[in-house]
């Protein structure tokens, strides 16, 4: 689990540093190149590079261990980082809408030729780092670093909205020039939607919303494994951080004493962990079959 853990702020360091570094990029490349579709982008990767520190510092202290006060953990900060993270996305969207309203009624010059480079490189720095942050949150079952790893996503979609805007203005002259804005615009939606996709399942993490079936069958198969275990009944799932705790009804044999019972279920609780090393408790109650 450290090891799981640890992986997942090297990420967070990974997002934080490369985020600092496009923005300072794209900002000065987007004010001498003249495009404002670009200093938008770097606006959002800004953004990204206070959301990746949130980020950061929620992994760091969901690793506290549980104490009295919070006896499942801490690992729920992380959806509630997670809407944080939100709430920056979708103010640099507002300020990125706003913004581009103003520069389309407000006649400018056609972005230089250079930022097109500059932005093809810029999408496909951002789509591998999305795909490399999207394995890592996959592997430690990290909501924030699912986050994380979407903001790169929107930044790609961002660059490539400036690309095609700038192309315009480039390919049709002066008369279009507000196309590198009408990209922005169009940015800031895409923006918008993003955030949501985030935002949803973080909701449903910090409601203990049921969104882990294939876990459950998982739980269910281990579970027949177990000697006397006749089957599993109720199973019920809350995830916090990267932690899973398990609540479960299993039948055995009605006749057999309750010392028996207790063995079977501290029996099962060891067989799921070891199985499935996410789980970080797990609840049995016996039934009579």
């Amino acid at each position: 689990m450290k090891e799981q853990q640890q992986k997942a702020i090297n990420t967070a360091y990974f997002s934080m540093f490369g985020n600092l570094v496009l923005a300072l990029t794209k900002g000065i490349v987007g004010f001498f190149g003249n495009s404002f579709a670009l200093i938008a982008d770097a606006i959002e990767s800004t953004a990204d590079v206070f959301s990746s520190f949130l980020v950061l510092f929620g992994l760091k202290y969901a690793k506290r261990p549980p104490d009295e006060n919070h006896p499942y953990g801490h690992g729920k900060v992380e959806p509630l980082i997670t809407f944080v993270v939100v709430g920056f996305l979708c103010t640099s969207a507002t300020y990125i809408a706003v913004e581009s309203i103003h520069n389309i009624r407000t006649p400018h010059k056609v972005p230089h030729a250079y930022t097109l480079w500059f932005l093809a490189a810029i999408i496909i720095i951002k789509e591998l780092s999305y795909r490399f942050v999207s394995k890592k949150s996959k592997e430690t079952g990290s909501s924030s670093l699912k986050a994380d790893a979407w903001h790169h996503r929107s930044d790609a979609i961002t660059s490539l909205c400036a690309f095609v805007g700038i192309s315009i203005a480039l390919w049709l002259g002066n008369d279009y020039a507000e196309a590198d804005d009408w990209a922005a615009l169009l940015s800031s939606g895409f923006i918008y939607f993003n955030a949501f996709l985030i935002f949803r399942p973080a909701l449903g993490e910090i409601m203990d919303e049921h969104r882990h079936h294939d876990f459950v069958d998982d739980i269910r198969s281990f579970s027949q494994e177990v000697p006397n275990v006749v089957r599993t009944e109720k199973c019920l799932v809350r995830k916090s951080g990267m932690r899973y705790w398990v609540d479960i009804h299993v039948h055995v044999d009605g006749h057999l004493t309750v010392d028996e019972g207790h063995t079977i279920a501290h029996a099962l609780k060891s067989h799921l962990m070891e199985k499935l090393p996410v789980i970080e408790d797990v609840l049995v109650h016996i039934e009579p079959a």
